[in-house]
């Protein structure tokens, strides 16, 4: 598929019929897609996933069926931009399709404790957090500890900030 650089589309109330196309993954610079008040049918397909820019969707009102495509760009649309479609499931609806499980990432407040679910590729997990934690920890000591454990590079650095700090007060005045 060609990208193609098409910003709106916007094809309400014409009475189209059939199926989306395949296709409409290539339109990666989408912002605005309205097909609401048509007669299309079958399901979304899963490579509007690839439209990562889209701030506006509405497949509202048309006979579309099957699981609706995540992504974290699909997932921030409510029901009302596929409403009409009684044969849609999967999230936003509460509707779930045979054999799925969540698919949107959420995270439960229950109490005083919050926790997360797993999104569909697998990214955000506990493991996740640990590892991004981790990374501050060894990356925070491995600069100050370096600079507390050895003197004359402390002194060079406290020395290089104190010399920065009366160059930008000479600029300042």
């Amino acid at each position: 598929m060609e990208p193609v650089g098409l910003i709106s589309l916007n094809l309400s109330r014409n009475l189209l019929t059939r199926r989306i196309t395949t296709e409409i993954g290539a339109l990666w610079s989408l912002e605005v897609l309205d097909l609401s008040e048509n007669q299309l049918s079958g399901g979304i397909p899963s490579s509007i996933a690839l439209i990562n820019s889209v701030n506006l969707l509405d497949l509202s009102n048309n006979n579309l069926s099957g699981i609706i495509p995540t992504n974290p760009q699909l997932n921030t649309f409510n029901a009302t931009a596929y409403e009409g479609n009684p044969n849609l499931c999967g999230f936003p609806f509460q509707k779930k399709c045979p054999g799925e499980t969540s698919q949107n990432p959420t995270v439960n407040r229950g109490g005083d404790h919050a926790s997360i679910q797993e999104t569909e590729d697998g990214f955000i997990t506990l493991g996740f957090y640990v590892s991004v934690d981790l990374g501050f920890v060894i990356g925070f000591l491995g600069v100050f500890g370096t600079l507390l454990l050895n003197r004359s590079w402390r002194f060079s650095h406290f020395n290089f900030l104190n010399n920065v700090k009366d160059k930008l007060d000479a600029i300042v005045e």
